[in-house]
């Protein structure tokens, strides 16, 4: 099984048909920002970004439920993959900005689903309007138990208007 990994290719071999992805990001490639807590893909603090093939925008994926087998020529990002050349993602930057980490726990999954939707808007931008819409639509479900969801909002707002392109 062959897929690529924050920018680099993985190959296992053998597959164990149980493991989901979190299992794996946590255990065998120590990438452990990718958190675990409901199990069960309600409260989505482990969601990653999953890209079926180059070209096509990331989805927000729940790595505790997806098979390890599932992911077969995919490309994963994860928040361990954000920063480029030590420098932050921009929204890692307004999460930080805007105090949105609280715990900690959360945020990665919040992270993540952010990063996919600016993909989206970059291919389809949305009007000013409908920004508060979209960001409810992207972390509306994530559960975050410190209450941090008006900071997560304002710092994914901030990057969202902020990027020339993303808004018309």
């Amino acid at each position: 099984m062959q897929f690529i990994l924050n920018g680099k290719t993985v190959k296992i071999d053998p597959v164990d048909p149980t493991q989901t992805l979190n299992d794996y990001l946590r255990e065998d490639a120590g990438l452990t920002g990718t958190k675990i807590c409901c199990g069960i893909a309600v409260c989505r603090a482990c969601t990653v970004a999953v890209q079926d093939s180059p070209g096509l925008t990331p989805e927000p994926t729940r790595s505790c439920i997806t098979p390890l087998v599932a992911l077969e020529g995919k490309s994963i990002t994860t928040v361990e993959g954000l920063a480029k050349g030590g420098e932050l993602h921009p929204l890692q930057k307004a999460f930080l900005e805007n105090f949105s980490f609280q715990c900690g726990y959360s945020g990665p999954g919040f992270l993540m689903a952010s990063y996919c939707l600016l993909d989206r808007l970059r291919l389809k931008p949305i009007s000013k309007d409908d920004v508060e819409g979209a960001i409810q639509d992207a972390v509306g479900q994530h559960i975050c138990r410190c209450t941090g969801y008006v900071r997560y909002h304002n710092a994914i707002r901030q990057v969202i208007l902020q990027t020339p392109g993303l808004t018309i």
